[in-house]
């Protein structure tokens, strides 16, 4: 036997094993994906499927292509087109793309030295192997970038011309039935009854409204807000998101993402002023819901945050969306306590809200205030000298934190929003 059939029957019996195995290696590589790479790791099942098939695929090329001692075909990778065109569309940035093969690249040669020690093939061969390994991952790599690339480049507007029609019948209370409309409806999981929250971002930056909004849109993608979870729009200088909701309902989640998404933008020098909805239930409720994340922005602080409808009960909604002629209404006492209370530091207001959060219970509100019992009680006496309210009735309790409540939201007090409901 020649040198280069011995070569051969060599690569064969270290590879052969792994080429019949190819479903747990793939299997292995996609688990690896999800522990490794933050924007595999909470996909649809169809999206892992999806993935599972693609890694299959690659690394089948892979061997084969290694056992028979040549580089992979273009038309061995041509699979890669719609799956780069798939990641793209559902908007993954190209680096946690190209984060994937790297990935897949060590899986592969983990199995590779395993096979070897199983083996009892030559080092010199498994050294061989592995830098035709990196040539070849390269050539797929680079085979699926150029795709990637290919499609941003001439299918994006494609795509968010798409996205934008589709937001614009869903916020008109239409869902889409049939044509690309209705499947990339479907992409989003998005049915009749669809629960969902509808978030409006608005840029706080000197940049351009457009290019800030694209840029946020983008950083949007790359903290988990994508199809088929996320449906994201830039439209008129905002980022308009639709964010379906699991069967459960559940808001918190769908928040917590997108405070997840201001805290990225902000650190890449984007802030946000970010209003979300309460739960729509049903496509039909969207463009309330839109008309309510609007309105929410208003809310925010001036450097940016997440202002949400759900986090916010209906008193503290009320208080803050009272006008000057509620604030009129105060009793002049109390605005006049107010004021000189914020003066002081706030602590006959912290007082207030600790024993209305402890259930009128003021062992339990001095605990909440660090204080002792008789502290506390203290100072509720020297409210009611100071404003003639006695915050031990609830009636007089109930007048004095609606006043609390309005006139933070008039001063722009800065230690209500942030810990209350809003970050």
């Amino acid at each position: 036997m020649s040198n280069g059939a011995e070569e051969r029957a060599e690569r064969e019996r270290l590879l052969t094993p792994l080429l019949n195995d190819i479903d747990a290696l793939a299997a292995k590589g996609l688990a690896t994906m999800r522990a490794e790479l933050p924007a595999y790791a909470a996909q649809s099942d169809e999206f892992f499927d999806d993935v599972l098939d693609q890694i299959r695929r690659n690394t089948t090329v892979l061997i084969t292509a290694l056992i028979e001692g040549r580089a992979p075909a273009p038309d061995e990778l041509s699979f890669q087109r719609g799956a780069s065109l798939r990641r793209a569309r559902a908007g993954f940035a190209l680096e946690d793309y190209l984060s994937a093969y790297r990935v897949g690249q060590q899986v592969l040669w983990d199995a590779i030295v395993e096979s070897a020690e199983e083996t009892g093939v030559s080092y010199r061969l498994v050294l061989t192997l592995a830098s035709r390994l990196m040539r070849h991952m390269d050539v797929a790599a680079t085979h699926a970038a150029q795709a990637y690339v290919e499609f941003r480049q001439d299918g994006l507007a494609a795509v968010a011309k798409e996205r934008r029609d589709l937001l614009e019948q869903l916020l008109a209370g239409v869902l889409p039935k049939a044509g690309p409309l209705a499947a990339a409806a479907e992409r989003c999981n998005l049915c009749p009854t669809t629960h969902a929250l509808v978030a409006v971002a608005l840029p706080l930056t000197p940049e351009s409204e457009h290019d800030a909004a694209e840029l946020a849109g983008a950083t949007f993608s790359r903290a988990g807000l994508h199809e088929p979870a996320a449906l994201v729009v830039v439209r008129h200088g905002e980022i308009v998101t639709l964010l379906r909701l699991g069967t459960d309902g559940d808001a918190d989640d769908a928040c917590a993402r997108l405070d997840q998404a201001h805290d990225v933008a902000r650190r890449e020098g984007i802030p946000l002023a970010i209003g979300v909805s309460t739960i729509a239930a049903g496509v039909g409720e969207l463009p309330q819901a839109y008309q309510e994340a609007v309105s929410t922005v208003r809310f925010v602080a001036k450097d940016g945050g997440v202002a949400a409808l759900t986090r916010l009960s209906p008193f503290e909604y009320l208080a803050l969306t009272a006008d000057d002629t509620a604030r009129r209404l105060i009793d002049p006492r109390i605005a006049a306590f107010l004021e000189e209370d914020r003066r002081r530091g706030g602590g006959l207001i912290d007082t207030l809200r600790a024993y209305a959060a402890a259930d009128l219970n003021l062992k339990s509100a001095g605990s909440r205030l660090h204080v002792h019992t008789n502290t506390a009680r203290y100072r509720l006496q020297r409210v009611r000298e100071l404003t003639g309210q006695n915050p031990r009735r609830f009636e007089d309790l109930h007048a004095l934190l609606v006043a609390i409540e309005i006139d933070d939201k008039a001063t722009g007090d800065p230690s209500y929003a942030p810990g209350r409901w809003a970050r």
